[in-house]
């Protein structure tokens, strides 16, 4: 275990949040207030530590699978602990547990929150949570890619193991190049988004945090309402942006090179749109009896499915209250996510593909033994080794998402609570049903709860992997030759 290069990645990742940390201060600055402070602070504390770390580059260059998925890991933990830093110093959630339930969903772009009245944050504060979204969103390691002179071998273990999605390739032959891509395309899609929402009369400190946070596809409201007292213009903007963050960012790179007989030849897009379009039909009319007209109900059910099958978690109404088929419904988008390779978390539309022709080959092998079975995804053929992942990602979901709802049903709160909390942070959606609705908040859970949260929420945005390999130490152990074998693409 290359140990002195890790260190120096997360030096780095300290370095570049220790900038982070400084831009809350510009609107402390421009509203007057005193948390400001807390930020600058904060910001020193990363960056001492930071230089610290990176103050000597170790010369061992070996950098293999092993090491990107510890690395970022660590990272995300390291990034997550020093993000808390300004709820604690500021004395604006003074309590350690809820700072960093706070902090790990801002970055892991799950939108659950401790707080019971939002709106009694600092701008400076609020500023920051949605920051935090539209950091993680694209992942900080692809950030530090675009700046870091490192390897391309090393870059592509860094990028694999912190992107969703079964597989990860290069848009372009350098892993550099393609993060640089990558986030331009996020931030263009965010600052197009942000002038929309200032064509609906919105304030500029509203539709830049608003922007981050559907960006990040992560779902931090700066009201207790969410989304509720924005115009519907407002809230059309936002669910159409919420589709679009769900969608492969490759498909958006295919549009700029224009090829677009390959975008429609997604299977995953294809399926993704007959998703949205068939759950919202069938909500809209199931839900139509609660609102003035069926254009109404179809446009409040458009907003929820984006909403959801996006892992953003914003709202407009409470959905506590939907008729039981939506909720239903509801609940499959949880589990289900939207596109690999975009922003958002759940299992994700091509893992379900995946599993599913899968699924049906091993049925038909039954009937032809000889028959040589392939699947394929996009028009390409998924290996084995891919396959094996998706499996393996299956397992691993299963036994963590059982093994967390039991831990937090220790609590003794109702099976839906408990339930659809342990959905909501592991798939990184933020809210969920009944105590943990989309009017209600994770404040009143013990700690021992909160830190089952918090394990799912990074396990659920890195994939699982990185996260089991981390506390996994019998991994470690693995003789050298093992640990020289690239893993491949993670489930």
């Amino acid at each position: 275990m290359n140990f002195g290069f890790i260190t120096y990645i997360i030096g780095w990742i300290l370095n570049f949040q220790g900038i982070f940390l400084l831009v809350p201060c510009i609107v402390a600055m421009i509203y007057n207030e005193k948390s400001g402070i807390a930020f600058l602070l904060s910001s020193l504390i990363s960056f001492a530590i930071g230089a610290l770390f990176v103050r000597k580059k170790t010369k061992n260059s070996s950098f293999y699978a092993k090491e990107g998925f510890i690395s970022v890991a660590l990272g995300w933990i390291v990034l997550s602990v020093s993000g808390a830093l300004p709820f604690l110093i500021s004395g604006e959630i003074p309590d350690i547990f809820n700072a960093l339930f706070e902090s790990i969903s801002g970055y892991t772009t799950t939108g659950a929150t401790i707080l019971s009245d939002v709106e009694s944050l600092s701008k400076c504060m609020l500023f920051w949570r949605s920051f935090t979204h539209w950091v993680g969103g694209m992942g900080v390691l692809v950030f530090v890619l675009c700046i870091l002179p490192l390897a391309d071998g090393n870059n592509m273990h860094l990028m694999r193991a912190e992107s969703p999605g079964p597989s990860v390739g290069k848009l372009v032959p350098k892993v550099r190049s393609t993060a640089t891509i990558l986030y331009g395309i996020y931030t263009a899609l965010t600052v197009i988004e942000c002038i929309l929402l200032l064509f609906g009369k919105m304030s500029l400190f509203d539709a830049i945090t608003t922007s981050m946070a559907t960006a990040g596809t992560g779902g931090f409201g700066i009201k207790n309402d969410s989304m509720a007292s924005y115009s519907m213009y407002i809230q059309n903007v936002v669910a159409i942006f919420m589709f679009i963050f769900g969608v492969n960012f490759n498909i958006y790179f295919l549009l700029l090179v224009r090829k677009p007989k390959e975008v429609l030849q997604s299977e995953e897009l294809r399926t993704y749109l007959a998703i949205v379009l068939i759950s919202t039909l069938i909500i809209g009319f199931n839900i139509s009896s609660s609102f003035e007209s069926i254009g109404t109900s179809i446009q409040q059910a458009f907003f929820q499915v984006s909403s959801i099958i996006t892992t953003t978690g914003f709202s407009t109404v409470d959905f506590n209250h939907w008729p039981e088929l939506s909720k239903f419904i509801l609940i499959g988008l949880m589990f289900i996510g939207a596109c690999a390779g975009s922003t958002c978390g759940g299992i994700k539309i091509s893992r379900i593909i995946i599993a599913w022709k899968n699924l049906k080959n091993e049925i038909s092998s039954f009937v032809h033994p000889k028959r040589v079975q392939i699947i394929r995804l996009e028009g390409r053929k998924v290996g084995n080794d891919v396959v094996k992942s998706v499996n393996v990602y299956f397992v691993l979901y299963f036994l963590i998402f059982i093994a967390s709802v039991f831990l937090i049903s220790i609590e003794n709160r109702s099976f839906e609570t408990n339930f659809t909390s342990v959905i909501a942070t592991l798939n990184n959606i933020g809210p969920g049903l009944d105590g943990v609705g989309p009017m209600e908040n994770f404040g009143e859970f013990n700690p021992l709860s909160k830190c089952v949260f918090m394990f799912g929420m990074l396990a659920g945005r890195l994939e699982l992997i990185p996260m089991i390999i981390l506390f996994s130490p019998w991994i470690w152990k693995k003789s050298r030759s093992h640990s020289q074998k690239s893993l491949k693409s993670t489930a």
